[in-house]
Parts: C-alpha cells; structure tokens; sequence
C-alpha cells in the first residue's frame, strides 16, 4: 500500500462547497486506481505549545482544518494517476474551494498496517 496525506485550510462557511469539490476529485482518484479517499472534517484539533494542525496551515479566523488521507495499492499506481490527473480536464475546470498554497501533502510507504 502506498499513502497521500493532506493537511487543508478550509472555510467553515464553505464547507458544502468544499465537500462538492472533496466527493468530485475523489472519484477520479478512484477512477484512477485509489482503494480509498478519506476526508477528515477537523472537530478536535487543539493547539499545541510547540506546533499543530493549525500552524501547519497557517490557519486563519473561520478556518477548520480538514486531514485526507489517499490509499493507492502501490506507488506506481499512484504515480502514474498524477501523471494522468495533470492532463485531465475534469480537475482543471474545477475551482478550489480552498488556498492550495497553504496545503501541505506528502506519499508515504506504509511500513506497520493493523487491522482489526
């Protein structure tokens, strides 16, 4: 299994759009070969004394913090649907409801995976 994490500002008042904007890309994920897209609405996410979710993202008054997680089978998976995400017309035409610049992301290798 391979991982995208992602840590976003939202806007409280935009989160219909935001969740529009979430289901639609999510499903080209999937279409492109994603076992599952994970979409974490920030509901307990204190602040700590050193860092936190909300100086990850430099967030703002009427801001939540929303953590999304994508599981692909392999990198190569992943790696070949952003290739083919970059061309696809679909993801350009859609508006961010949200500021990208204070995204951050990251794949990771799953190295310990405990299931129940």
């Amino acid at each position: 299994m391979y991982i995208d994490g992602f840590v976003i500002p939202a806007t409280i008042a935009k989160r219909d759009e935001f969740l529009h904007h979430a289901r639609t890309v999510d499903a080209f994920f999937l279409d492109y070969g994603a076992t599952r897209v994970v979409e974490g609405w920030g509901d307990d996410v204190p602040l700590g004394t050193t860092t936190d979710f909300a100086r990850s993202v430099a967030l703002q008054e009427g801001e939540v913090v929303v953590f999304s997680w994508i599981e692909w089978p392999d990198k190569a998976t992943r790696d070949a649907a952003f290739e083919k995400m970059r061309t696809d017309e679909r993801m350009m035409a859609l508006p961010m409801p949200f500021d990208g610049k204070r995204m951050i992301f990251g794949g990771f290798e799953a190295v310990v995976d405990i299931r129940v």
